[in-house]
């Protein structure tokens, strides 16, 4: 995509790696554009069935420019109803295009997620972590508030409760207490982490693609729908994937004892 973003494709299976480790990733301008752009990239190709999201170098994403809001650079100089704008037209774009992405999303946090950085982790539907890995919700630490939706996905990854906990301390926490939190769903060594990652990502990919989308789509929309709404929902949805061929193929394969061959149609 960029040099702040790169995007890698091997089998159905995307990485995105935030590359701006001597500056701990921030979400940048480009970074923003960039998984903007991704996003759309991604729901258009159908041959990807799974994302995965780091960072290189030792932090996952320090989130936004201390030294900028220090400085009043950019978008931190501008006034009130300047910078709301640039909040709704620049970092808000991110859990947009996150929360829409068609297919599971897998973040691999290699470091620190701080801030805004750990939202975004809380944005992707599964979530591993290295033993090296921190995070924070720490944006009351520097006098503001969550700006890109992180009061909306932190409760739903870890309940409200620690949720507020974390918001209105700011504290860090580190890999273990992830675990038991149930931010993450398993902790491994730093230099297993990717290889854990693309396991997980090749265990989802093997699956119908138009059913890894049907599904994420549903599991969307039941965060907000009633019960009603989305059984009908589910109704409909399955009633396209029983007229799709890859439902076909996978039950001649499990008939077959075989591993499925899906075309996503």
């Amino acid at each position: 995509m960029n040099e702040e973003l790169l995007y890698e494709q091997t089998d159905g299976v995307v990485t995105l790696t935030i590359n701006n480790p001597e500056a701990r990733n921030p979400l940048s301008e480009n970074v923003i554009d960039g998984l903007v752009r991704a996003a759309d990239r991604i729901n258009a190709d159908n041959a990807v069935r799974c994302v995965i999201l780091t960072g290189a170098g030792k932090a996952f994403s320090a989130g936004g420019n201390v030294k900028h809001m220090r400085d009043k650079v950019g978008i931190f100089g501008e006034t009130p109803s300047q910078m709301r704008e640039s909040y709704r037209n620049g970092i808000q774009k991110i859990p947009k295009a996150i929360y829409n992405l068609e297919v599971p999303t897998i973040a691999a946090v290699n470091g620190a997620a701080i801030g805004a950085g750990f939202d975004l982790v809380c944005m992707c539907d599964m979530r591993i972590a290295s033993e090296h890995a921190k995070f924070a919700e720490s944006f009351v630490k520097l006098g503001i508030v969550p700006g890109d939706g992180g009061a909306w996905f932190l409760p739903r990854a870890i309940g409200r409760c620690r949720a507020a906990e974390m918001t209105f301390t700011g504290d860090v926490i580190d890999a273990g207490t992830a675990l038991e939190w149930g931010l993450v769903s398993r902790v491994v060594s730093g230099e297993n982490l990717m290889s854990e990652a693309k396991a997980l990502a090749a265990r989802v990919s093997v699956n119908p693609p138009h059913s890894l989308r049907l599904a994420k789509k549903l599991m969307r929309e039941g965060e907000q729908a009633s019960l009603n709404s989305l059984l009908e929902l589910s109704a409909s949805f399955q009633a396209l994937a029983h007229h799709t061929h890859d439902h076909s193929e996978a039950v001649n394969a499990f008939f077959e004892r075989r591993a499925g061959s899906f075309r996503g149609d």
